[in-house]
């Protein structure tokens, strides 16, 4: 009798431990990767974009998103089904997000799609950091007010005009400013010249301070690249 009792207890603990180890490591990561794109590099693809239902947005970098990185470079996602986004918990919050975090997506769309793809597949793998999706949200509509890209390139005199400047110029404008190394991804507009399309940052895993990338995404940019209008 005892002995059954035992090996019960010792399954029940075996079971928690189990699920404490799953839900760990579909939480667990290393650090934050603040993730800004340009519009005008997005909408001259071929693949082209749609305006949202609330118009035009402001030439200005828009938020892509707030995603939980490891650094080995693999990154957790789409960790807690349980909790869809609700767009309620984030009402105060949704005209910055219409101003910072437009979609650009077809069809055209007021951004809650893109919103909710963002909190479902990057996160909810930050509900150890950030206890609720208006956390998250407020989170990173702050780090996009705390980097203004757009000026820190204009005050090095890198503008959005259509002509090509120095990759390493545009790097290192954003290092001055920020004291950290950035990583530029680029695309490819519809004759295939390489442009400036997105900027990494990185974050602390706590949420709280800009860090060194301890690795950077993969792809390649030209020494020289676009900067097109919008």
């Amino acid at each position: 009798m005892a002995s059954n009792s035992t090996f019960s207890l010792f399954l029940i603990f075996l079971i928690i431990t189990q699920c404490l180890s799953v839900l760990n490591a579909a939480t667990d990561f290393d650090f934050f990767y603040f993730v800004q794109q340009w519009p005008g590099s997005y909408c001259d693809t071929k693949q082209s974009c749609c305006y949202p239902t609330t118009g035009k947005p402001a030439a200005d970098f828009g938020i892509h998103g707030l995603w939980p990185n490891n650094n080995d470079g693999t990154y957790p996602s789409n960790c807690d089904p349980n909790s869809p986004y609700d767009q309620s918990q984030v009402s105060d919050l949704i005209s910055r997000m219409q101003q910072n975090w437009p979609t650009l997506a077809c069809p055209s769309g007021s951004g809650s799609t893109f919103w909710s793809h963002e909190w479902e597949k990057h996160g909810t793998c930050a509900e150890s950091v950030f206890t609720n999706q208006h956390a998250y949200f407020k989170k990173t509509l702050d780090l996009k007010n705390q980097i203004d890209l757009l000026s820190v390139l204009q005050g090095a005199d890198i503008h959005p005009d259509g002509r090509s400047y120095d990759l390493v110029n545009i790097r290192n404008a954003i290092k001055s400013a920020i004291g950290y190394t950035p990583w530029i991804q680029c695309n490819v507009d519809q004759s295939g010249n390489s442009q400036l399309y997105q900027v990494y940052i990185c974050v602390d895993g706590s949420g709280s301070n800009l860090i060194e990338c301890p690795i950077f995404p993969g792809g390649k940019c030209g020494t020289i690249i676009e900067f097109p209008t919008f």
